[in-house]
């Protein structure tokens, strides 16, 4: 076979149990194996920072990755770079956060922790995804860059923010919102670009809402049975769950073991 440039979303996908109790299904990891014995180019896809991603990236083997929602790039185990959103967009959804009383947290640097103006935010999430650290006076404007902003609220009280229209955003946990770059496809093509591959090479696997921006024409999507309807929708091909071998067994039926 020819070889495959394959990307695999993390949450829902490799990994299985939710946020909180994750682990990579054994057929997943002899898929995996498989998949680098028949030649083909394995990478990461997720929403999360590069930095969250380093722990099942070196798990796994992988040493591509796209990461923060598409924005990231990180090539033969090196991060090339990731483009911070929209400041002044962000400094229009924190404001109206502040006006309405609405705990809120800030993304400023490629690591495992976020920071906060004070302990609301925790207080209000009791999150245990990532590291919340105060910072006394924190403002989006000190910063040159900003990667990601969370916003602590049940739904639907986000469709009531104004300023999220002008910002990519998505909910993944019932606490609160992450603000965050969505478009994994647009990492995608940067790889393909570095190498100077078609994109009709491309494989892609996901699950989720964030898996959308990189369900688009052109090259070959998998949705694990898990995967959300409109997910399914938009797939080549629908394999079964992530905890019932759905990496191995879309695997198999493309193919991509030959």
């Amino acid at each position: 076979m020819k070889r495959k440039y394959i990307f695999f979303d993390i949450d829902g996908t490799l990994v299985a149990g939710g946020y909180n109790k994750t682990y990579v299904p054994g057929s997943a990891k002899v898929a995996l194996k498989k998949l680098r014995e028949a030649g083909h180019f394995l990478a990461i896809a997720t929403g999360r920072s590069q930095a969250m991603a380093l722990g099942y990236m070196h798990e796994l083997g992988f040493e591509n990755m796209v990461s923060d929602g598409g924005y990231g790039v990180t090539i033969n185990g090196e991060l090339v770079d990731i483009t911070p959103l929209n400041k002044q967009d962000v400094i229009r959804v924190i404001d109206e956060c502040k006006a309405k009383n609405i705990p809120w947290a800030l993304q400023v640097d490629n690591s495992v922790v976020r920071s906060a103006p004070d302990n609301r935010f925790q207080d209000f999430t009791n999150d245990v995804y990532m590291q919340t650290e105060v910072v006394e006076g924190l403002d989006p404007a000190d910063y040159d860059k900003i990667y990601k902003a969370y916003i602590a609220c049940y739904e639907p009280t986000e469709y009531t923010l104004e300023s999220l229209k002008s910002v990519p955003w998505g909910r993944f946990l019932k606490e609160y919102i992450f603000v965050e770059p969505s478009d994994k496809a647009f990492g995608i093509r940067r790889i393909m670009d570095h190498f100077g591959a078609e994109t009709s090479d491309v494989v892609v696997f996901g699950d989720a809402a964030n898996d959308l921006s990189m369900f688009v024409d052109g090259w070959t999507k998998v949705a694990m049975g898990n995967a959300i309807d409109e997910l399914k929708q938009r797939a080549d091909y629908i394999t079964t769950d992530v905890d019932k071998d759905g990496i191995y067994n879309a695997c198999v039926a493309l193919g991509l073991f030959e």
